[in-house]
């Protein structure tokens, strides 16, 4: 007689659309790791704007349905495949990619994607690298080759993208503005690396930017909402100005002209674009930005399994973000 399967608590989604197709379910089969994967007890899993995205049927790429969202995860490998091994069973472990989703209570992931916990973080910490921080390391270094002394502003700083930028940016000796839209948000910036934070639900925020940088204007931009402020980036871009996409929630009209003259780029990130090479060159700075003390997540809320549906309404809808926001198994 087959030994029954093992059952775990997961969100499915059946169809795209709104937070409401997030259902939760508590007879879905722990799932079973390849020769290659593992097999991880998740503790924290970070939620992520994309995750909203491809939730709601408009990202330019869509699971197979019926799915589990989540991809930052941290937690204790229960089981490993016969060719892992790097990884036993009892480690703490983070991962930027599951196979089988994160809004579980069990997940899987390929071996390469998996990463032993680092330092002293927490599993909340832990589950807030993976999106957040090689997102960042991907748009600053990779894409924009932003250099010490040049200047960087960052949209968006106080969310998980937005502080992994502004640590990362301060630790590599740039000058680092940030803006937010709460009171909360912009002492979360002024207290992780950013020189100057600006609240960009004031009408004239991009005039005191202008005014606070010169002429010389902002070297590189990290975009979090190109649909609302592509336009205005260009009008702050210095010569061979760069701005970084990481996000964007639909189409924008802007003037090709205004990157003509500072010869400007408009550069696009994905995440998912990364080749094996890249992700290793970014965990070793992210290593080495935890052994020195700037790698530091900073948590905003935490939400039961339950509740991820509130917890996406909440990630588009707030007035302003406050650290990362995480599932907590537990």
């Amino acid at each position: 007689m087959a030994t029954p399967k093992k059952l775990m608590k997961a969100i499915r989604v059946f169809e795209f659309g709104g937070p409401e197709v997030l259902k939760l379910q508590d007879d879905v089969p722990v799932p079973e790791p390849g020769d290659n994967e593992v097999l991880i007890k998740v503790e924290a899993c970070g939620v992520n704007p994309v995750e909203t995205y491809i939730r709601s049927g408009t990202y330019n790429r869509t699971p197979a349905l019926p799915y589990t969202p989540g991809t930052d995860v941290s937690g204790v490998v229960e089981a490993v495949g016969k060719h892992v091994k790097n990884f036993k069973i009892g480690d703490k472990v983070f991962t930027t990619n599951t196979v089988t989703g994160g809004y579980a209570e069990y997940t899987v992931a390929s071996q390469d994607t998996v990463f032993p916990l680092l330092g002293n973080l927490d599993f909340a910490q832990g589950a807030s690298i993976g999106i957040p921080y090689f997102t960042a390391y991907r748009a600053l270094i990779h894409k924009a080759q932003a250099t010490p002394g040049e200047t960087v502003l960052i949209h968006g700083a106080s969310g998980g993208v937005g502080v992994a930028a502004c640590q990362m940016a301060r630790a590599y000796g740039l000058k680092v503005l940030g803006t937010a839209g709460s009171e909360s948000g912009m002492k979360v910036v002024l207290g992780n690396g950013a020189h100057k934070v600006f609240n960009h639900r004031e009408t004239d925020y991009v005039d005191k930017i202008k005014e606070y940088v010169g002429e010389e204007g902002v070297n590189v931009i990290i975009e979090m909402l190109a649909n609302v402020n592509l336009s205005k980036d260009l009008q702050l871009l210095s010569q061979g100005g760069r701005v970084i996409i990481v996000g964007s929630r639909g189409p924008i009209e802007i003037n090709p002209r205004d990157t003509m003259k500072k010869e400007a780029s408009i550069i696009g990130v994905s995440l998912y674009s990364s080749s094996k090479v890249e992700l290793q060159q970014s965990l070793a700075a992210l290593i080495a930005g935890n052994e020195s003390c700037w790698l530091r997540p900073v948590i905003g809320p935490r939400y039961q399994l339950k509740d991820a549906a509130q917890a996406h309404r909440d990630i588009i809808d707030s007035q302003g973000a406050s650290g990362k926001m995480v599932l907590m198994m537990s």
